[in-house]
């Protein structure tokens, strides 16, 4: 879970201020429910900012606009930044297609939608994904390609492609897909910003897991 600690330890050793998407509260309700924890979760509290869909920020000289992109989850973002967009688990590689909506608040059709609304960006403008597993074949990773490379060759969602043989295909595979190890883990930390839950009274940090849910 160290990389989900990462907001936390990085405004703890510089001051700058930490952000995520504005949905992140409907996304500690839900969570609130699978972990039997109705008081846990306060993203106000462990935020500094609440980003809606079309909000801008700097970062340094730069400007930032943010794209809500529901589908793998409900609260998924992609950030615009001149020619480059960070389009978290949306896309993967062209080879490799696009990334699972199973998830609890996921929807194929909404992910579908944001995918359209990615691919309409300028054709050169450069997409980094947020995983590359490696398709068959292929053993160098890859963490960047063009709009218009996807709209050419992602195996999923290049021109033409159907979105109801889209969503069949996705849903067809993301049948066959386990939960990620140590998911459930995870988003405990996640969704405190990266801090750990509170101290219990001898002094340890704890998660708790639901076994018998997923």
């Amino acid at each position: 879970a160290d990389h989900a600690m990462a907001s936390a330890r990085l405004k703890e050793r510089t001051g700058a201020p930490n952000a995520i998407g504005e949905k992140v509260a409907d996304i500690a309700d839900l969570w609130r429910g699978f972990y039997n924890m109705p008081k846990a979760f306060d993203p106000a509290r462990d935020f500094d900012r609440l980003f809606a869909d079309g909000d801008s920020f700097k970062l340094g000289d730069l400007d930032v606009r943010v794209m809500l992109s529901t589908g793998h989850t409900m609260g998924s973002i992609t950030y615009i930044c001149g020619d480059a967009a960070f389009v978290h688990d949306t896309l993967m590689q062209p080879d490799s297609g696009t990334a699972r909506a199973d998830f609890p608040g996921g929807s194929t059709e909404e992910l579908w939608n944001s995918l359209q609304a990615i691919l309409a960006l300028p054709g050169d403008t450069r997409l980094f994904i947020g995983h590359d597993y490696g398709a068959d074949g292929r053993d160098e990773p890859e963490w960047e390609a063009t709009v218009d490379k996807h709209r050419a060759d992602n195996i999923h969602v290049k021109e033409g492609t159907a979105k109801e043989d889209y969503i069949a295909t996705r849903e067809e595979r993301d049948a066959t897909l386990s939960l990620p190890d140590r998911m459930l883990a995870v988003l405990q930390i996640n969704l405190r910003g990266g801090r750990l839950p509170e101290a219990e009274s001898d002094g340890a940090h704890y998660l708790k897991l639901p076994v018998d849910k997923f």
